[in-house]
């Protein structure tokens, strides 16, 4: 806004707050980042109805089916506006109708739940609210299926809850009640938050036996294996099987009524630290332990996923959960567990597909093994699920090495933290939780690996140098409470690799009281001046380096936790926002001392302009190329300033603002294109204004909400309309305009 500038902010200060708000729609083409899988499936079902035909459950991120026919999976819940709803607990897909699907939806035992119904293989729902609490995403969710369809009557369905016992409706899901047969009423909601109950661990009909149905119990008791005959009016406990402390987990029904069940000591996914496999014979009421052998010094770990062959039932497999020495693993049998071939020691893994995967030169056979299916129309097909993909084999009924890929196209399972799009180099730089984040050069390709030197699972910051975009800087934790070498790191070419910047020993050494430093664990956000020269890091003594991290020095007049911003044009500028005394700060010497800019027109209480919490986003952005413009977010209000803090204006549009992003401006605009989650009207969504946000449109539409799991927002600075999107499950969206008229 050279030359300009003052006289529209004098405009702008002037202008009153009213609404002058028009938010129509505008059309966005909105496709994935490609990444493939990334995230935990707890459970992965074939159809029995139809060849080709399989649906994926994940925690956080929805439920998936396979279209045979595009060789892709299908994301089914991206309509979602409800974030309880893609937490997904279990997936019954109908024997014998192919079109209909059900899902048992529900976060946790503090938000909502309902029952899915779609007869179009998930491309339209009907959601049934229930009484009873789930936890797609809790402790248990590897647990399963909970849901199951009666084969010889396909309107009834069982559902076994964590909390309140057995259900059952006879009319396709539209309505259910408790059995009150049943023996085990469930223990109640759990009285401390991030806990949970096992609960009913999984329902089985037997497909070839009409009447028979067994519900397996994962909470604590004497008997934990119940058993049906005619149709569940009725319930025996079944006695016998393993010791009572370890808890059934899965089972399958095999063509001769012999049921295999997996067994842990633990709900999982973490903390199991042992487990059995067993079959049951209901036919002479007897058990057979049929535990794959364990090696001398080996980790036990417990057996989560289970799975029969249709063709053959004495072809099992079984598959372990936290064995993290010598490595989780497949076992198959094909004489019903009386031996067993260890698959993890004659297999291969091709992960061309999505090379991150080789996070240690070579890709392992994975952990948090919870599902494990077998296609009931060719036993060659096999499939399991671990903490980061799904792995898929056509050979697994065949001798020899055995070769598992990625079966994960269209799969975009992760949590996004943070994203920056720079004005050079790659398009995108993202920070994912678990995955660390990627340089993203090609958004359809997966990127080659994961962010080095060092690893950390979760990236909570990042920042590039606007007139140097090729370096960068991140800062991070990992899944310990204390990062054990370094949590931050710089770049020089825009992210493809990364050198390790270490701090003062003072700075990661324990507080007096104990407590980790910030640097420690991963609290301590790191930013570059505009040239690249300088990065200063918000450590417990905010501190800064001129040499890569070869000296350091004190930052004055910064307050611990201040989340600071790099001016993207002027190297010498440095702005934070000191919220506990309702100032805005400026260093004018490169970072090096920091004093309070006049801030007329922001309100007295910039409480609300805080960003709380290591992956926070920060309120205050920079605008490329633009010497001393800033936007500022306060509870929910933006606010603008061309003068490095001194006047600022407040937007006049009346949008609700969670988080927010700048992109290139529209053609014909001074204004930075603004991009924001937001509501406007009562209706929350992703919203874009071109003219400093007086207007905004709205840019996704009912069918791209994905369970409004929103995390993060950037427009791209090259690009004018581009905008990215870090969701909470549904890994990053980028949208393009498909033509607009506003």
């Amino acid at each position: 806004m050279r030359g300009r500038s003052a006289a529209m902010l004098l405009a702008l200060v002037a202008a009153p707050a009213v609404n002058v708000l028009a938010a129509p729609s505008v059309r966005y083409h909105w496709r994935n980042v490609t990444v493939g899988g990334g995230g935990f499936a707890p459970g992965i079902v074939f159809s029995r109805a139809e060849r080709g035909l399989a649906y994926l459950r994940t925690d956080m991120g929805g439920a998936y089916r396979w279209d045979a026919a595009d060789r892709r999976w299908v994301p089914l819940q991206d309509d979602t506006a409800e974030p309880s709803y893609m937490g997904v607990e279990s997936v019954a897909p109908d024997p014998i109708d192919a079109d209909l699907v059900y899902l048992a939806v529900g976060m946790s035992a503090r938000g909502p739940a309902a029952i899915l119904r779609s007869s179009d293989r998930g491309a339209h729902w009907r959601t049934t609210p229930v009484p009873f609490a789930m936890g797609g995403n809790e402790d248990g969710r590897g647990l399963g299926e909970r849901l199951a369809i009666d084969p010889h009557r396909p309107a009834t369905l069982l559902f076994g809850s964590r909390h309140d016992g057995l259900w059952r409706s006879d009319d396709s899901a539209a309505t259910w009640r408790k059995v009150e047969s049943f023996p085990l009423a469930g223990l109640g909601h759990p009285d401390r938050p991030r806990t949970t109950h096992g609960g009913l661990s999984f329902v089985l009909f037997d497909p070839a036996r009409r009447g028979r149905v067994y519900v397996g119990s994962a909470d604590p008791g004497a008997q934990h294996l119940y058993r049906s005959d005619d149709g569940g009016v009725t319930w025996r406990a079944v006695p016998g099987g393993p010791r009572a402390a370890l808890l059934p987990v899965k089972g399958a029904v095999g063509g001769d009524g012999a049921v295999t069940l997996s067994y842990s000591d633990a709900i999982g996914p973490n903390g199991v630290t042992d487990g059995a496999v067993w079959r049951y014979d209901p036919g002479a009421d007897t058990w057979r332990d049929v535990t794959p052998p364990r090696a001398a010094g080996e980790v036990p770990g417990g057996f989560f996923g289970v799975a029969v062959s249709a063709q053959d039932p004495r072809v099992i497999a079984v598959s372990t959960v936290d064995r993290y020495r010598p490595v989780d693993t497949v076992w198959r049998s094909t004489d019903a567990g009386a031996r067993w071939d260890e698959l993890w020691r004659r297999s291969t893994r091709d992960v061309s597909a999505t090379p991150f995967l080789d996070f240690d030169g070579a890709a392992n056979f994975g952990h948090w093994i919870a599902g494990l299916a077998i296609d009931p129309f060719d036993a060659s097909h096999a499939a399991y699920v671990t903490g980061a993909t799904v792995y898929a084999t056509d050979g697994f009924a065949r001798p020899g090495t055995m070769r598992w890929a990625p079966w994960t196209r269209g799969i975009e399972q992760t949590a996004i933290i943070t994203l920056v799009s720079p004005t050079g180099g790659a398009p995108l730089v993202s920070g994912f939780g678990d995955l660390g984040g990627f340089r993203h050069a090609d958004l359809a390709r997966s990127p080659a690996h994961v962010h080095r030197t060092p690893f950390l699972t979760n990236t909570n910051a990042l920042d590039y140098a606007g007139a140097a975009p090729l370096v960068l800087v991140r800062s991070g934790n990992t899944h310990k409470p204390v990062v054990p070498d370094t949590s931050l790191a710089w770049s020089r070419d825009g992210g493809e690799a990364w050198t390790p910047l270490r701090l003062p020993t003072s700075e990661t050494t324990p507080r007096p009281d104990g407590t980790p430093a910030r640097a420690q664990t991963g609290s301590a956000a790191i930013t570059v001046s505009a040239d690249g020269a300088t990065f200063l890091v918000e450590s417990d003594r905010p501190l800064l380096t001129r040499d890569r991290g070869a000296s350091w020095r004190a930052v004055a007049g910064l307050p611990v936790g201040a989340r600071v911003t790099a001016d993207k044009a002027d190297a010498r500028r440095f702005y934070a926002v000191d919220g506990e005394r309702g100032r805005v700060l400026r260093s004018d010497d490169g970072g090096a001392t920091f004093a309070a800019a006049a801030g007329r027109g922001l309100p007295t209480d910039l409480s609300g302009a805080r960003a709380i919490g290591r992956e926070a986003a920060n309120p205050l952005v920079a605008v490329p190329g633009r010497a001393g413009a800033l936007w500022l977010l306060v509870a929910g209000t933006l606010y603008h300033s061309e003068d490095a803090g001194e006047r600022w204006a407040r937007a006049t549009g009346a949008a609700q603002i969670d988080r927010y992003g700048l992109g290139k401006a529209a053609p014909g605009s001074d204004w930075p294109a603004l991009y924001a989650v937001a509501t406007v009207d009562g209706t929350r969504g992703i919203y874009r204004s071109t003219d400093g946000g007086a207007r905004w449109v709205q840019l996704n539409d009912a069918a791209h909400r994905w369970g409004l799991r929103l995390r993060v927002i950037s427009g791209d600075p090259r690009r004018y309309g581009r905008v990215y999107v870090g969701t909470d499950g549904r890994g990053i969206m980028y949208g393009d305009p498909k033509g607009e008229s506003e």
